[in-house]
């Protein structure tokens, strides 16, 4: 018998039905989990080669395809079955893997986008980009396919010794930086029964949480406006200033926030202001992220951009071309069943053994950033966090795995392949990112999730958990209501031109796994790369160890 959630799902979204599982736990769960952390070290290897990899791709949102080619390729080759463009994005793919009756299904995902203009070699604690301003793995999502891919493989391998039933799906989180695709993929049944979805992020220590998380919502949004062309110096009166428009349309916003709460959030960039200053723009596009709380709070600023929209156009003669939604993400709210189970398994783990090169490089780093010198982490903790009380959130970021939470149960495991002390967003982010120090917190998430997968698999109540918290407090008083529109389309042209200029400029220094054991070999960095005095006046050091020159 399977059960219904609580809360009706609108604009198609469906019924989710869950199943029946009130067995007693398998008797072989223990000793499997412990021989899955054993495999998983056995794999080591691999997870290096997958983050060195996709280290070296660099690739934006919507433009992961080197990322998709590499990583379907390896999981066709383990026995998946595999799904390009899903959900109308030709960068996205599923892979999908089933035993015996297919059920529970666990998904696994992880973003895979990088960052533009955070290019920077790995392994050297300051600014030095192996092409100064080309993309890269500024936040660290080339390390989280790894950890789910690794613990998946070595799960797979006991499922199909042992008999047990299940599917596996694997999934990338495209576009996250412009949280562009994980609405998408609940909207066009990328998810449809799936009974638990986990999902795994970069981060300096281990880490998962359940309940209402403090990250805001978001309302990702391009307003266009079309006006008339005429010769900027011979007859501007005959002309009609879309950018006008535009900066009308920001200068209304920036005296909206002066009666912003106080976790609100906003930001925009112009992304089309014409052609050239001698002729007046026909067309201008802005760009909005309007973060609040929660979904009404963020579409009350969704709504108030509306009519500063239709204020600039009556203001400047102009019309409003498009009103495009490019992504949306609810807050986060994660299921506690199964964050207790990634808790306990992440004690049972505990943290990787970083040497004193590690913690030498992580301490210059932070020196260099200006920030407390702290090295890395070396405990686990020793509570999980629980819900976040919104009324008291000062706001912060958002992700898109939040519409996947409200949609069915969901976590996040945070493991410890990066540093403290980046500002976000930026090539200091990643400098860790193809070091000793990724590979060893990539290692150790990829045990954590093996054993959480063999307990969804085999402790006959953590998935039945997961949907009695999901139906009976998660969704009791709230309900999901896309920010999507049902004729909106992903945003697949973000970033293309971009990637047009880089790509070819940065497919040499792709990392190739069949002549060098490390990225860092095959660039000729010495770990640890690190100042041995402070920078002088023109911003010239003495480096420690030897890299290759800047380009």
């Amino acid at each position: 018998m399977r059960r219904l959630f609580s809360a009706a799902l609108v604009l198609g979204v469906g019924l989710t039905l869950v199943p029946d599982l009130s067995a007693q736990a398998d008797p072989r769960l223990e000793a499997l989990k412990d021989e899955a952390q054993e495999m998983v070290q056995d794999r080591a290897k691999l997870v290096q080669e997958i983050i060195d990899h996709l280290f070296s791709f660099g690739e934006l949102g919507m433009q992961e395809f080197e990322t998709q080619r590499y990583l379907t390729d390896l999981l066709a080759d383990e026995g998946f079955d595999i799904e390009l463009g899903v959900a109308g994005m030709p960068s996205a793919w599923t892979a999908r893997w089933s035993n015996g009756s297919g059920s529970p299904v666990i998904a696994m995902g992880s973003d895979v986008d990088g960052i533009p203009q955070s290019n920077q070699k790995p392994g050297v604690a300051y600014r030095d980009p192996i092409l100064a301003m080309a993309p890269g793995h500024g936040e660290g999502h080339n390390s989280g396919q790894a950890v789910n891919i690794v613990g998946a493989l070595v799960v797979k391998e006991l499922m199909e010794r042992e008999n047990i039933d299940g599917t596996l799906l694997i999934w990338p989180g495209v576009a996250e930086e412009q949280v562009a695709s994980k609405a998408f993929f609940v909207r066009e049944g990328v998810f449809d029964g799936v009974d638990v979805n986990m999902f795994t992020h970069v981060s300096s220590r281990f880490g998962v949480n359940w309940g209402q998380q403090g990250g805001n919502a978001l309302w990702s949004v391009q307003y266009r406006f079309q006006g008339e062309t005429a010769h900027s110096a011979g007859s501007p009166w005959r002309g009609r200033s879309a950018l006008d428009a535009v900066m009308l349309m920001a200068q209304a916003w920036e005296f909206k926030r002066e009666h912003l709460r106080p976790a609100a959030r906003s930001h925009y960039i112009i992304v089309e202001g014409g052609d050239q200053p001698n002729v007046v723009p026909q067309f201008a596009t802005i760009w909005f992220y309007f973060r609040e709380r929660d979904y009404e709070l963020t579409k009350e600023q969704f709504d108030a951009a509306a009519l500063m929209a239709e204020g600039a156009a009556l203001m400047t003669g102009t019309t409003i071309d498009t009103i495009m939604t490019v992504g949306s993400p609810w807050s986060r709210h994660f299921s506690k069943p199964v964050a207790e189970a990634s808790f306990a398994n992440i004690q049972a783990v505990g943290m990787p053994e970083w040497s004193e090169d590690d913690i030498r490089f992580a301490e210059a780093f932070q020196a260099e950033m200006e920030v407390e010198v702290t090295g890395l982490q070396i405990e686990v903790p020793e509570e999980m966090s629980g819900p976040v009380d919104l009324s008291r959130s000062l706001g912060g970021g958002s992700d898109d795995i939040g519409d996947i939470s409200w949609n069915m149960p969901t976590v996040t495991l945070g493991f410890p392949s990066n540093m403290s002390g980046g500002p976000g967003h930026n090539w200091a982010n990643g400098i860790a990112m193809a070091t000793p120090i990724a590979h060893k917190g990539g290692v150790a998430g990829a045990k954590v999730q093996a054993r959480t997968l063999l307990d969804l698999f085999l402790d006959g109540e953590t998935v039945e958990a997961a949907w009695d918290y999901f139906n009976d407090v998660q969704t009791v008083d709230t309900e999901y209501i896309p920010m999507i529109a049902p004729t909106d389309q992903p945003a697949i042209f973000l970033n293309e031109g971009i990637m047009a200029q880089w790509r070819e400029r940065m497919r040499p220094f792709y990392y190739d796994a069949t002549r060098f054991d490390t990225y860092l070999e095959q660039l000729g960095i010495e770990y640890p790369t690190i100042r041995t005095r402070p920078i002088s006046e023109d911003g010239a050091a003495e480096p420690e160890g030897r890299g290759p020159g800047g380009s």
